[in-house]
């Protein structure tokens, strides 16, 4: 038998164990027995199955924490349901978003309608101002007419120079449209719910057009009796009958006119009846118009339910 192979005996053993001071036996040094180079014992490797890895649990309860096996997968119900449930979210949202600017609206139309009374409010007190001056008016162009058609003029030259610079001059009628324009200018012509308030709003808007379109050929029949108004009439005289208020009145004593010819007075009664038939149509449409603006009124009043 070999050195190697022979079997370490016990006195060998006891010899190795060196007794400590306290009288206990200490076990023989490893490390001095591995760097000894007589030791003839192989040097075993340690068994290290049974020490415990503390990384490997932690790994284990980390995957064990992470884990959702137990939730399952969803199936067609469940993705049924959130969709069902975003979309009643969505639903509501814009339902609500819809009365809210429903309630907006008829705010706003409740207000223009409001305001576009006062405005036909104006417009009645206004229309009803021009009335009167048509009737005075139309009383001084027959005055006129009757001088110059019958020839009665020496001896009346103050009342004719007091028609005839009148007659030059006119009372506008001017419609208050500011409602009107702010409706038109953000189409707010929409916002009217009822078709008969609409219908109603845009008839009277016409029939204004229409009396200020015959406002304006009255002004320029007015303008085309210049030139005659020129040849007959002193201007110096026209210039005495005005005050510092630009207020006509009549001349004193009865100034010569500039002319007496009969065929001139004739082409000046031509305009004075282009401006009667004028006055006439004023008169009536103005009429009109009074009436429509106060019928507007009472039936927007009693549609919105305004006092």
């Amino acid at each position: 038998m070999s050195e190697e192979n022979k079997p370490v005996n016990n006195e060998e053993a006891e010899q190795n164990e060196i007794p400590s001071s306290s009288g206990k036996v200490m076990p023989p040094n490893n490390e001095q027995q591995l760097n000894d180079p007589s030791t003839d014992e192989p040097i075993v490797p340690a068994d290290t199955s049974d020490i415990i890895n503390p990384t490997s649990d932690i790994i284990d309860m980390e995957v064990h924490h992470h884990s959702h096996e137990g939730h399952g997968k969803k199936n067609w119900k469940s993705y049924f349901w959130e969709f069902l449930m975003l979309f009643l979210a969505v639903f509501c949202g814009f339902l609500a978003e819809y009365q809210l600017e429903h309630v907006i609206e008829n705010s706003r139309e409740k207000q223009f309608i409001r305001s576009y009374i006062e405005d036909l409010k104006t417009d009645t007190a206004s229309i009803n101002r021009n009335l009167v001056y048509q009737i005075s008016r139309k009383e001084q162009l027959d005055s006129m007419m009757h001088f110059l058609e019958t020839q009665t003029i020496k001896g009346s030259e103050s009342d004719i120079y007091y028609l005839a610079r009148v007659l030059l001059r006119t009372r506008r009628f001017q419609s208050s449209d500011r409602t009107i324009t702010q409706l038109r200018n953000s189409g707010g012509l929409r916002l009217i719910r009822s078709e008969q308030a609409a219908d109603s709003i845009i008839s009277y808007q016409k029939l204004v057009e229409t009396v200020l379109g015959n406002i304006a050929d009255e002004r320029d029949e007015r303008r085309d009796a210049d030139p005659f108004i020129s040849g007959i009439f002193n201007p110096y005289v026209f210039d005495q009958m005005l005050d510092d208020d630009n207020n006509i009145h009549k001349p004193v004593g009865n100034p010569p006119l500039r002319s007496y010819d009969a065929s001139l007075h004739q082409d000046l009664a031509y305009r004075f009846h282009q401006l009667k038939g004028s006055n006439r149509i004023l008169y009536t449409r103005l009429t009109l118009l009074h009436e429509k603006a106060v019928r507007i009124i009472a039936f927007l009043q009693k549609e919105y339910h305004l006092e």
